[in-house]
């Protein structure tokens, strides 16, 4: 059953298993005006941290302690781009002052997080949990509780959720890992929640991305060879499955790591997607969502990122390959460059308009930054144990 604050008469957010939110900090001292459209996030997942950067000078800003388990965490922005919100594997949701690298508010909401989203409008934010499991969405300017949704099945069986996203509308879209299952969620202000759920769309799926435009959502399949797909624009609702046994007729590969649709490589014409276990990209043609071609990488990918114009695709890979980044033409389908940033590649993000990427080598204890057009290393910025990287361009982008 959904609850919704306002809805129902108000209880204190430790009647409902939440640390109330933490107390403000004490601003910094006052520093000069600058604007936020160049700013970034860089998890330092060891220590518990988070780095504020800019990319303009490519600068260290500030540092953020006090963040929790910072070992799978992901990062979304305010419309203004001056929060960030930051999802911990402690369950824990902190709202970061990008301007002043201050923590404005903390709660701990559930016990294993994976991952949030912040609806359209700015007004909304929502986790996604492991444990307990189900959807939590909060008030973006206090974090108090808007609305408790348990991943429970018919079976009464509790369900981990993975691959939240935001679409238009106030409305969020995931997966129930266990269950097998897709939701719907719109929260229209002032009126109830309300879902809709594809039951039976496939084994275990482990994350999901939309389109740019919110109509295309796809879920990758853990349990077995496929990708799940769903047109969010064509009611009511229906899963359907591409990329059905991709892998049909060859040896089952031992998994290293599960890769990301996070990541996903999406072009005008095509989307790039990781394989599961495999040592190559699958490519998709948007309009006919029928496999178009492979790409034979270097190792298993982990994130397949498309530069913003979309003529390269940016791969890392899961371990013992890690140490190793490639880039793939969009058109011809070939690896064009292989660059060796250091061990342990976790994650990549390009500036705005690509002309640069930040890569984050964990082993290294840096991120390193590139020039996408002549593949030279440009710097290093020092980073304990260095994870995701979020720019607050992000925070224009649907799904993001």
């Amino acid at each position: 059953m959904i609850t919704r604050r306002g809805l129902l008469p108000a209880l204190p957010l430790a009647a409902a298993g939440l640390a109330a939110p933490a107390a403000a900090q004490p601003a910094a001292k006052p520093a000069a005006p600058r604007g936020t459209g160049d700013l970034g996030v860089i998890i330092e997942r060891a220590t518990g941290a988070i780095l504020i950067v800019e990319t303009t000078g490519r600068t260290i800003l500030g540092r953020v302690e006090g963040m929790g388990d910072m070992s799978h965490a992901s990062v979304c922005f305010s419309r203004d781009e001056r929060y960030a919100y930051v999802f911990g594997r402690d369950g824990g949701l902190t709202k970061v002052n990008m301007l002043s690298a201050t923590i404005e508010a903390r709660v701990i909401q559930g016990g294993n997080a994976i991952g949030g989203a912040i609806s359209d409008d700015g007004k909304l934010v929502a986790v996604s949990n492991y444990e307990p499991g189900g959807v939590r969405v909060f008030n973006a300017e206090t974090l108090e509780l808007v609305a408790d949704v348990p991943a429970t099945t018919g079976n009464a069986a509790k369900s981990k959720t993975v691959g939240l996203v935001d679409i238009p509308g106030r409305t969020f879209v995931y997966a129930l890992y266990d269950a097998g299952e897709i939701w719907r969620l719109e929260m229209p202000e002032g009126e109830a929640p309300k879902l809709t759920k594809l039951t039976g769309v496939g084994k275990l799926p482990y994350d999901a991305n939309v389109t740019s435009d919110g109509r295309h959502y796809f879920a990758g399949l853990f349990g077995e060879d496929g990708v799940v797909h769903v047109d969010l624009w064509r009611e009511p609702l229906k899963a359907e499955r591409v990329l059905d046994g991709y892998g049909k007729g060859q040896e089952p590969m031992p998994v290293y790591k599960m890769p990301h649709f996070e990541g996903w490589g999406a072009t005008q014409n095509a989307l790039f997607l990781p394989a599961i276990g495999r040592d190559e990209l699958l490519v998709i043609d948007n309009a006919t969502l029928k496999e178009t071609g492979r790409v034979k990488t270097h190792g298993q990918p982990v994130f397949a990122v498309a530069r913003p114009d979309g003529r390269h695709i940016w791969v890392n890979f899961a371990h013992p390959k890690n140490g190793v980044v490639e880039v793939v033409d969009s058109l011809t389908l070939q690896v064009i460059k292989r660059l060796e940033p250091g061990p342990a590649v976790l994650h990549l993000e390009f500036t705005p308009r690509g002309h640069e990427v930040w890569v984050s080598a964990r082993d290294s204890d840096a991120v390193i930054i590139y020039d996408t057009r002549t593949f030279r290393e440009i710097t290093r910025l020092p980073a304990r144990k260095p994870s995701g990287i979020f720019f607050t361009a992000r925070a224009h982008v649907i799904g993001k």
